[in-house]
């Protein structure tokens, strides 16, 4: 049975269905007291391990950003994420919902992504505020040397 009941959390799982695998390393950015704790947690169950916050000071596989329209400049913070994980690495940004406070225009998204040199590969409801842009960075043309 627990076989079974693994598939069925795989399916519901927000933090699966967002990509995340056992074992990466998960920097988080713009955490704040508005942030979904259950999506928080999730990513926790699925990777193993707590969080890293902005002060890590290594390379991450992936990089939850909350962002909000007060949070500045959009395209900037998706610059400075980009420094923090490998290349091919994702970035799942997360915005609040239409008519949340915070809510960031679906154009504004796009513009900041495609400028900051990442493409969106899918959106999703993570929760009842937070919708969420999983956003990947290019991966760097093979060189042999």
């Amino acid at each position: 049975m627990s076989a079974t009941a693994d598939h069925a959390e795989e399916r519901t799982s927000p933090a699966v269905r967002l990509g995340f695998q056992p074992e990466q390393v998960v920097q988080e950015i713009g955490y704040d007291d508005d942030v979904d704790q259950e999506l928080r947690e999730s990513i926790e169950e699925v990777i193993g391990s707590d969080l890293v916050d902005e002060d890590y000071d290594d390379v991450a596989d992936a990089v939850v950003l909350w962002f909000r329209d007060e949070d500045g400049d959009l395209t900037d913070a998706l610059v400075d994420a980009t420094t923090y994980i490998e290349e091919g690495g994702s970035i799942l940004l997360l915005t609040p919902k239409t008519g949340r406070a915070g809510y960031v225009e679906p154009s504004d998204i796009s513009e900041a992504s495609t400028t900051a040199g990442l493409s969106a590969s899918k959106s999703v409801s993570v929760g009842k505020d937070w919708s969420g842009s999983r956003l990947v960075t290019p991966k760097a043309a093979k060189s042999k040397k």
